[in-house]
């Protein structure tokens, strides 16, 4: 019999469609828990789909689980993976300690001590310095006054990143403290009523309504700015080993802290031996993202951040060693790995939509491999239509940053 896997996602996020592709080719029956609508519903892949419910999170999760009875679960975004451990603290609560539910999220995710960890950017690189890693100075900013301090302390330009927030949406580079201070309100701020009130009864998408009605702040962190390029891991891990790993640079992206749209594969040892690192002190299993920053002058990589979940990159299936999917049902099976063929032996990977929609012209998406779906044509179908919709988030975003300096500049 199969494994299942239960690829868990809060939003209707493209990559997790092409992940649940290369997850059947491994041999895994996959079921997905999904919002209403997901692009996982225009494949053709023999899957259930459970529907998620933004205002019952932990409810979802449960039925899920309980209805699929898999032998693994991957979260597809940040939120999903905090949502397991919120289920994972819940169900320990319980009359019975040790729950199915908890042998199974530990058994996808790694050692429970993990947990409050990943999503803490200042803690997970103290430990990752603890243990070799070389990293940016980090600290979290509590107030102005810590703002003040780090600035006098470290010097411009400087990053600030806010905790529990991923795609570049938490993220500012700042250069004066005038701009650090405007950029520490905004990112630290709850989110915006009308912002979550239009993400809910357009969107379906309910994430921020909570923090929105419960007033919630984020936790701010300061980075010391790493000048270089940007380059990106993700690895499939198991009880704390690394079983297969892909290394790219970034060579394009959405925008100046968006997600990337054009990569590179690269072999890194620093990258690779960083990883290794992090995945052993924290006894990881599942997919796991890493980024750095590739210095300048040295091409040393410094890791910037871990992301407790697979990203956009984990359906590829690049040769020996860099078949994260293949790896993970080796783990999960106990048999030998069974690599499925390269995809291309082009090293510089396209992104589809990504690259599409951020530059239709681009020279890239004819010298590179364009990474587009051919073999699902109503996902290709959904993802063109997606080009109109990204004008107007990208609108909705650029108003909304207005909104929000204005806001916050008033007495």
């Amino acid at each position: 019999m199969k494994p299942t896997v239960l690829i868990a996602t809060t939003s209707r996020w493209f990559p997790t469609a092409r992940l649940a592709m290369a997850l059947t080719n491994a041999g895994f029956n996959v079921e997905a828990l999904a919002p209403p609508r997901h692009p996982l519903a225009k494949t053709n892949l023999p899957h259930r789909i459970h529907t998620y419910h933004g205002l019952l999170p932990l409810m979802s999760f449960a039925s899920a689980i309980r209805t699929a009875r898999p032998d693994l679960i991957i979260p597809g975004d940040d939120l999903a993976t905090q949502q397991l451990h919120s289920l994972y603290q819940q169900e320990r609560r319980s009359k019975n300690e040790e729950t199915k539910i908890c042998a199974l999220i530990e058994r996808s995710l790694g050692a429970p001590a993990s947990f409050p960890v990943v999503y803490a950017r200042s803690a997970i690189l103290n430990l990752a310095q603890e243990e070799g890693v070389r990293v940016p100075k980090t600290g979290v900013i509590a107030n102005a006054d810590d703002l003040r301090e780090w600035a006098d302390r470290v010097g411009f330009p400087m990053v600030l990143k806010a905790n529990n927030t991923s795609g570049g949406e938490g993220v500012r580079v700042v250069h004066t403290l005038e701009e650090a201070e405007h950029a520490f309100r905004v990112l630290q701020a709850p989110p915006l009523l009308a912002r979550a009130a239009k993400r809910a009864l357009i969107n379906q998408d309910l994430r921020l309504v909570w923090p929105s009605l419960l007033r919630t702040r984020s936790v701010v962190n300061a980075q010391e700015f790493v000048p270089g390029r940007e380059a990106t891991s993700l690895v499939t891990c198991w009880k704390g080993a690394v079983l297969a790993s892909l290394h790219f640079e970034v060579l394009k992206k959405r925008d100046s802290t968006g997600p990337a749209t054009v990569l590179r594969v690269i072999e890194d040892a620093d990258m690779a031996a960083a990883a290794k690192k992090i995945a052993g002190r924290l006894q990881l299993s599942g997919l796991h993202g890493l980024d750095f920053m590739l210095e300048a002058h040295t091409g040393k990589a410094h890791l910037i951040e871990l992301n407790p979940r697979t990203t956009q990159v984990g359906h590829l299936t690049l040769g020996p060693g860099r078949d994260l999917p293949a790896a993970l049902y080796a783990a999960v099976t106990g048999q030998s790995v069974q690599e499925a063929p390269m995809l291309t032996e082009n090293d510089t990977i396209v992104l589809f939509p990504q690259e599409w929609i951020r530059n239709p012209t681009s020279p890239y998406l004819r010298s590179g491999y364009h990474d587009v779906p051919m073999e699902e044509p109503e996902l290709v179908r959904s993802c063109l239509r997606t080009r109109q919709k990204r004008k107007a988030w990208q609108a909705e975003q650029k108003w909304l940053r207005t909104f929000s300096g204005d806001r916050i500049g008033r007495p």
